[in-house]
């Protein structure tokens, strides 16, 4: 099985943080934390952007509950993510917990290294065994036969309907307000959007604190097959990355990113333009992800691919009440790329426990409770799509469903807020969650009714009326993005499922690492090339050293697989309509 990229046994409580301490020197309760020995749990985690301790209000929530720390291993952070991933499997150890969003690895591959536990016996009485058929369909092919790994994702709706309900995970987000003051432009294609962002520059050349201004920023960390930022606007079209292939949503289409035609090089070719109008941000070729995001929190970067970057950072209720903030704007061609629900979750990012965890029950324990209601609520929080944190801290149940604290009104609206001392002291963003995993998709709801998305709540609904949401609903004519792409035909669902996809030789390795080098480093100059002349150089160049690599290989091997996926998306819509007839 490849990697890419409701009823709960645990009552969520009104003062989770305020029980009895579990940690090395506090008395310890049973009640609260069956563990007597305090341990550090190495987790292994290619989703995450944080490396170190998890710190903050998440972090003792864990340590009162399990009596351990969250030591965080990101080769994100790290740098050289392969070279991490082999060094470690070399050794026979990735970590205790093992989160992991695959490209080119497969789960039989590590289960056949031994660096996977069977944890079966583990989880055989646990709560998260309500979903057994989504788990054994992960496991089922794998040899020796068990449970090696839990899937994320999971969700009662059709595989045809979008995961996402409030924002997609992709979209042109732009600076709103200063789109205003130009009239609301129409845009046909994504390139028009070029002279609207360098008429914004010309309307607020710096920040508030002096730094200059641009359209739009990247940042190394994610890169993988390809450069990470060209891939994110050809989402807008309909189309995500398999490898070196770009495959439209419904099987249409796929496309080598080498072809000359592709839009993997038209999107290079748009953000050159980009570069030479002065809209590119410098410091994109050395800044982190944490710094990248960081440029929005003061709207210094007038677009976003996603909207949980930029929104978070700037869409504070001060801001949204001077009509200021990022929202979606609409380009006439667009069709933008959803990932489709999935009954089964995604196969493709998953969770599991090392085989030489030091508390193996323990590990499941924690990896029950991720999945339970407060662990969901918890572990979500930290975007304007995300869940609203723990109850009795950041809300509560009310006469009519759950409200917003005065405390989660500042964390969750406002840019930042301490955090009180019995709930781990510190800021509330350093104490979100840092692990990056979404055990069960937010548009679900708990066992009492409440949406785990806090946005999806009538309290938070109602608060929805600030100047920019009037503004944006008023021009757009819907009362959410999601809302407005559904109305208007611009979603290109993605069905979700679990898929098998080939497992690759060590030749087949070789020749993607070799590949997958090149394009990265080609794709940066391109973009930052001096004149034209010199882009399509480069761009020669990139395409005559990957076909003497072996791309067409590599390319072969990346479009059947691409072809099989779809075959079998096609396969589980059936099967599913098929269950589900006449419900």
């Amino acid at each position: 099985m490849k990697w890419s990229i409701k009823k709960t046994i645990c009552v969520l409580l009104t003062g989770i943080m305020t029980l009895s301490g579990c940690a090395t020197g506090q008395e310890i309760s049973t009640d609260t934390c069956p563990y007597e020995e305090f341990i550090v749990v190495d987790v292994f985690d290619n989703q995450a952007n944080y490396q170190g301790i998890q710190s903050g209000w998440f972090g003792k929530l864990v340590k009162d509950k399990f009596n351990m720390e969250l030591n965080i291993i990101a080769p994100n952070v790290a740098g050289g993510g392969d070279t991490l991933l082999e060094t470690r499997s070399a050794a026979g150890d990735l970590g205790d917990l093992i989160f992991f969003n695959g490209d080119d690895v497969t789960l039989q591959d590590m289960v056949t290294a031994g660096l996977l536990m069977d944890m079966e016996t583990y989880i055989k009485d646990k709560d998260i065994m309500r979903f057994e058929t989504a788990i054994r369909k992960v496991n089922n092919e794998l040899i020796p036969a068990g449970i090696y790994a839990l899937p994320s994702g999971l969700s009662k709706k059709a595989p045809t309907e979008p995961a996402e309900t409030i924002e997609p995970t992709y979209g042109p987000y732009i600076r709103w307000d200063l789109y205003k003051q130009l009239g609301y432009p129409k845009m046909e294609t994504l390139e028009d959007i070029l002279p609207i962002l360098k008429q914004m520059q010309q309307l607020e050349p710096k920040t508030a604190d002096g730094d200059k201004t641009y359209g739009f920023s990247f940042f190394k960390d994610w890169d993988g097959n390809l450069m990470n930022a060209i891939k994110q606007p050809c989402c807008f079209y309909g189309y995500d990355e398999s490898g070196f292939v770009l495959v439209k949503a419904d099987g249409t289409e796929y496309q080598s990113i080498m072809d000359a035609n592709s839009l993997y090089v038209r999107m290079l070719k748009f953000f050159f333009k980009a570069n030479q109008l002065g809209l590119v941000d410098p410091e994109s070729l050395t800044q982190s992800y944490t710094e990248y995001v960081a440029k929005y929190a003061d709207g210094q970067i007038f677009f976003s691919p996603w909207p949980w970057a930029a929104q978070p950072e700037y869409n504070t209720v001060s801001n949204k009440e001077q009509g200021k903030g990022y929202m979606m704007a609409d380009i006439e061609d667009m069709c933008i790329y959803t990932y489709g629900s999935s009954p089964e979750g995604n196969s493709e990012s998953i969770v599991a426990i090392g085989a030489g965890a030091k508390d193996p029950q323990r590990m499941a324990d924690f990896i029950d409770w991720l999945y339970s209601s407060e662990g969901v609520f918890a572990n979500g929080a930290g975007s304007m799509s995300g869940t609203a944190g723990p109850e009795g801290l950041c809300w509560e149940a009310g006469e009519n469903g759950p409200v917003i604290t005065e405390f989660g009104m500042k964390a969750l609206f406002e840019t930042d807020v301490e955090v009180p001392e019995q709930y781990g002291s510190g800021s509330w963003k350093d104490g979100i969650s840092e692990l990056n995993f979404k055990p069960i998709m937010l548009g679900e709801c708990d066992e009492r009714g409440y949406p785990y998305m806090f946005q999806h709540w009538d309290s938070v609904r109602q608060m929805q009326e600030t100047e920019l949401d009037k503004d944006w609903r008023e021009v757009m004519g819907a009362n959410t993005t999601m809302e407005y792409l559904m109305q208007n035909g611009k979603l290109l669902v993605a069905p979700g499922g679990s898929y098998t996809a080939n497992s690759e030789n060590t030749e087949l390795t070789a020749i993607r690492k070799q590949c997958r080098s090149v394009i990265q480093k080609y794709s940066w100059e391109m973009v930052f090339a001096e004149n034209e002349s010199e882009f399509y150089e480069l761009l020669l160049q990139m395409q005559k050293e990957v076909k003497g690599l072996g791309y067409d290989t590599i390319l072969a091997f990346d479009m059947e697989n691409a072809k099989q996926i779809e075959r079998q998306r096609k396969e589980y819509v059936a099967e599913y309509e098929n269950k589900n007839k006449g419900n």
